[in-house]
This record gives structure tokens, C-alpha cells and sequence, in this order.
């Protein structure tokens, strides 16, 4: 039984991996940047703002947001490979002055209280061990008025057997959450629901992308155009499918969640 320190190990590296590249592409969640950009418009992000990119991986998100809101974007991710990876596009980006990046842990974020005007968590909420942690330390670095955007798979009903497991976990399909359960998260971190937003349909896609890629991988495997090593087809390809029939039963989808913290002590007493 892995601790939750080797779960957390276990993600940075597989996200930090050629595998993860290959199958999900630069931003690594459904939608991609057209669905951070929504993300980002929901949040009404604007130049003087400073917004913290939680499990930010290898930056791209980041970059993206400062280079197309204008905003100042500080990245931080438990993997130190993708921190620096992160850091050297946003060097080739040319924005090294509106984005940096560095390593923490979401559950024990190392940040003074009301440090951001934004939070944003894109694909990585689910795989948090202790969601309620991870919530409270997103509300504590928000400043009063500001604004947390999540986007996440969510599930309905209980989780199909095929798709528990570490892989699972890994790829952030284990713990997804029906979307009632990150809203109580948000709540009971004190913060106020102000919009939900499906995008069933980008999950749908990401899995279909998904399974073509691992065609064409496991052929260049065979005919030795591309090293894998310790790659498991199989394993990998059953997870898919899996995924890819638990998205058309309507078993899992993907939704964004924006969120706000009072603007005063009286709002939040008020509950406004």
C-alpha cells in the first residue's frame, strides 16, 4: 500500500514523463488551452492581477495566461522536473517577467495568506489526498474578493472497478469526484459557489485522442522508432477503454467550478 508521499512521487513522475507528452500533448487536461482560456474569462482575469496555478506541470497553462490576460502568474508543482522544465519555456516564451514557477505541495501551500487575486487548479484537484486541505489553503492565500477556478473530472455514480488502482489514481481518473463534492470542498473552505460549467464533451475527446496515440506509439515501439522503456501497452490501453466507455455511459465528464471568497468578514458572516 503506497503512503500518500509515494502517490504524490508516483504522479510528479509519470506527469514529468515522456508517456504524459506523448499521450495528452502540452496541456495535459481535457479541453486544453481553449478551455483555460474559459477558465480564465469565468474568472474575469485582468492585468494587475497575481493568480497561482496549482499542479501547474510544465507551465503551459501558465504561459498561456500571462501571455493572454496579461496577468502576473506565479506556477507551482510537487514535481521539481516539470518546476524547471516550467522555467525554461517560460524563458523561450519570452515572459519570464510576468510567470515564475517553483515546487510545493497544494496540501501545505508556502505562501503568506491573501498573496493572490486568482487560484486556479486545472486536472489535479481529484488526485489531492486531502481535498479539504488543499481547498482551505486555496481560500487562505486568496485575497478577500478573489476567485478560485477549478476544472475537473467528475464523476456519477460509483467509480467503475476498471478504472481504481495507482494507474488510475496516476491519470486522475480514481478519485474523480461527482461535481457536488468539489463545490461542498470549495464551501467548506468558505468560499462561495458562483458558476458550474460542463464540458462533457472535451473529456470525450481527450480519451479518443488518447487511444489513437496509443496505437500509433505501440507501432513505432514495435518497428523501434521510439523508446518507451517499461512501457505496458496493455495495462495502458485497458485503462482507456475503460475511460472511453465510462464517458459514454455518462459515468464520467468534466466541469468547471469558479468560486469566491468574501470580501469582508461581513460578507462571509452574511454568506454573500
Amino acid at each position: 500500500m503506497q503512503t500518500t508521499e509515494e502517490i504524490k512521487a508516483c504522479c510528479a513522475a509519470l506527469y514529468e514523463s515522456d508517456w504524459a507528452r506523448l499521450l495528452l500533448g502540452d496541456s495535459f487536461h481535457p479541453g486544453g488551452l481553449a478551455l483555460t482560456e474559459r477558465l480564465g474569462q469565468l474568472l474575469g482575469l485582468q492585468p494587475s492581477q497575481r493568480v497561482l496555478d496549482v499542479a501547474t506541470g510544465k507551465g503551459t497553462s501558465a504561459i498561456f495566461l500571462a501571455q493572454h490576460f496579461g496577468c502576473e502568474v506565479v506556477g507551482v508543482d510537487y514535481g521539481l522536473a516539470s518546476v524547471r522544465a516550467a522555467t525554461n519555456q517560460a524563458e523561450k516564451a519570452g515572459v519570464s517577467q510576468l510567470v515564475h514557477f517553483e515546487q510545493g505541495d497544494a496540501e501545505r501551500l508556502r505562501f503568506p495568506a491573501g498573496s493572490f487575486d486568482v487560484v486556479i487548479c486545472e486536472c489535479a484537484f481529484c488526485i489531492f489526498s486531502d481535498k479539504s486541505a488543499a481547498a482551505t489553503e486555496f481560500a487562505r492565500v486568496l485575497r478577500p474578493g478573489g476567485r478560485i477556478g477549478l476544472s475537473d473530472l467528475t464523476r456519477s455514480g460509483p467509480m467503475p472497478p476498471a478504472l481504481k488502482g495507482l494507474l488510475a489514481w496516476m491519470a486522475c481518473l480514481a478519485d474523480a469526484q461527482p461535481v457536488e463534492e468539489y463545490t461542498a470542498y470549495c464551501e467548506q473552505a468558505g468560499l462561495t459557489i458562483e458558476q458550474v460549467e460542463g464540458h462533457n464533451t472535451a473529456l470525450g475527446e481527450l480519451v479518443g485522442t488518447v487511444q489513437a496515440k496509443l496505437l500509433g506509439a505501440e507501432l513505432l515501439v514495435k518497428l523501434k522508432q521510439l523508446d518507451l522503456p517499461g512501457a505496458n501497452f496493455d495495462q495502458v490501453k485497458s485503462l482507456a477503454r475503460a475511460a472511453a466507455e465510462a464517458v459514454r455511459r455518462g459515468q464520467l465528464g468534466y466541469a468547471l467550478v469558479v468560486a469566491t471568497k468574501a470580501s469582508t468578514v461581513t460578507d462571509q458572516w452574511l454568506g454573500a
